[in-house]
């Protein structure tokens, strides 16, 4: 099922793509596989993926440590600082900086480390105050300090879009962000690039891409409901 699963996401975000006149080499799937076993992230590497999004640290860590090494893992879910040095040298993407303390606490911990570590800035766009990230207005300033440590590079900006029923409601969120990155990088900061647009989830990846989307996070999608008995 989780390869016909992959398999149909897959035509969709090329179905978007198209729709959008754009390229499918410039749209990433990433599996959310959150909860779910490393059989299943095994069925989903036979259909062809190949980048990974974890929500939680230790289960990223522990995913990673039994999985081929040729496999691209990103830290899509909030990260606590007291967690961070477990990941910095195994996520090759951190979705969900929002704060200058963590990302004072990447950078100390990649220094230790020898590593160069990317990360995007979370940006709460529809602000509601059951998700992470920094308002819009906020974001610039937040980009222009982080900006400023070793070893952190900003590539582009994260958010997650509001659960609706109908996805078409979440496109002024999407377009919203893609104007914000577009702002920023006409400021020209050293040392952040607005390359990276990660927005768009199961419900709405389809309109993410067509507003330009550059990662997609698609979980239940392609593995099913989530088990969030563990």
């Amino acid at each position: 099922m989780i390869i016909e699963n992959y398999k149909e996401v897959e035509k969709k975000v090329c179905e978007a793509c198209s729709r959008a006149g754009r390229d499918r080499s410039e749209v990433t799937l990433i599996a959310v596989s959150k909860t779910k076993p490393v059989e299943m992230l095994k069925e989903a590497m036979m259909a062809g993926a190949e980048v990974f999004g974890e929500n939680k640290v230790q289960e990223l860590c522990e995913k990673y440590e039994v999985l081929p090494k040729n496999l691209h893992w990103h830290m899509i879910g909030h990260l606590q600082r007291n967690k961070v040095k477990y990941i910095v040298d195994k996520a090759e993407l951190i979705h969900s900086v929002d704060s200058l303390r963590l990302a004072e606490e990447i950078s100390k911990e990649a220094e230790k480390k020898k590593v160069q570590v990317s990360v995007l800035i979370e940006v709460n766009v529809a602000e509601e105050d059951s998700k992470f990230g920094v308002k819009v207005e906020d974001t610039e300033n937040l980009i222009r300090e982080i900006a400023q440590l070793p070893n952190v590079h900003i590539q582009g900006l994260m958010t997650i879009a509001p659960y609706v029923e109908n996805a078409e409601e979440n496109r002024p969120i999407f377009r919203t962000l893609k104007k914000l990155a577009v702002d920023i990088k006409m400021k020209n900061i050293d040392n952040v690039h607005m390359d990276v647009l990660s927005m768009g989830m199961t419900g709405d990846y389809e309109v993410a891409v067509e507003e330009g989307a550059t990662m997609v996070r698609v979980g239940t999608g392609i593995f099913g409901e989530r088990n969030y008995m563990k």
